[in-house]
């Protein structure tokens, strides 16, 4: 008697390696490989993975060999390669294959860190921003007008002189200014600061000659710089729109006179909020600073 035995068909488990054809449809490979039907159209229209068709259906065909080319584009991808780079030394056309992979590589490596330095960039403008409205955001809601003494850290500020004739706007989004840290190859970032020579002058509304001040990104470029800071001075802030911000450097002096203060004869302004940052000029927070020592007694 003949025994005969019944063949069992289990699922391939998870895991399990796929079995191995001689041709994959368009939408095995992609399901395989995890990539969409669209770019494996696209690949194959640019010649980086090419299909098979058959004369009498013209339907896209793959072999194993194309189909392991998919997760190596995808490492090229996570590497941050183009399309056309990655076509360019796949193929191993070149004389000397090791040649060009290595120089592609070093040319990838250079692109890289360029774009690390303008993330950075990015990332510490953005950060120096939200300090400023947060800053601003605090003084409103708190309705910080009161005048103190404090050390300001020093800095060397990228600056530009120009003739002031009482157009604060102008000078704050200031157009000369920003040619001019483009010429000289600088980014910029933080507060605006302007350096009047007069502080009797900048409460009259008188023309002078001021300084445009701001601080730039690392790496740096030209341009002049001038030191800020490293000393004593006095602060205040002043609340809303400019056309009254002489009463508060009249409240201001007053302080410092009352308080046995010697000040010097120039001013800075710092704007932490400004035309910038919104047009509503009830929300612009400027604070006023002027150094100071005490009086010899």
């Amino acid at each position: 008697m003949t025994q005969t035995t019944d063949r069992i068909h289990r699922p391939i488990s998870e895991g399990a390696a796929m079995p191995r054809k001689q041709q994959y449809s368009i939408g095995e490979l992609s399901q395989l490989c995890n990539v969409s039907k669209k770019a494996l159209r696209f690949y194959d229209k640019i010649g980086l993975i090419s299909s098979l068709r058959h004369d009498y259906n013209n339907y896209r065909m793959y072999t194993h060999d194309e189909l392991l080319l998919v997760p190596v584009l995808k490492y090229y991808k996570q590497m941050g390669f183009k399309l056309d780079e990655m076509r360019r030394f796949i193929s191993g056309r070149h004389g000397n294959v090791y040649g060009a992979l290595r120089t592609a590589f070093e040319q990838k490596l250079d692109e890289l860190r360029k774009a690390q330095i303008e993330l950075k960039r990015c990332e510490e403008s953005v950060r120096d921003w939200q300090d400023l409205i947060r800053e601003a955001e605090l003084v409103i809601a708190d309705g910080v007008r009161e005048v103190a003494v404090k050390y300001v850290e020093s800095a060397q500020l990228l600056f530009q002189e120009q003739p002031f004739d009482g157009d604060i706007k102008s000078a704050i989004i200031n157009l000369d200014f920003m040619n001019y840290v483009e010429k000289t190859s600088n980014a910029i970032t933080g507060p605006v600061y302007i350096h009047f020579s007069s502080i009797r002058d900048r409460m009259a509304g008188n023309p002078q000659t001021i300084r445009i001040m701001q601080q730039v990104l690392e790496p740096c470029g030209g341009g002049g710089r001038v030191d800020f800071g490293g000393c004593m001075m006095a602060s205040c802030y002043h609340i809303g729109p400019h056309e009254s911000i002489h009463e508060t450097y009249e409240k201001f002096i007053g302080w410092i006179h009352r308080h046995g203060y010697a000040m010097d004869d120039d001013c800075y302004e710092r704007y932490v909020s400004d035309y910038w940052t919104t047009s509503n000029a009830d929300f612009h927070v400027t604070e006023l600073l002027v150094k100071v020592s005490r009086n010899p007694q």
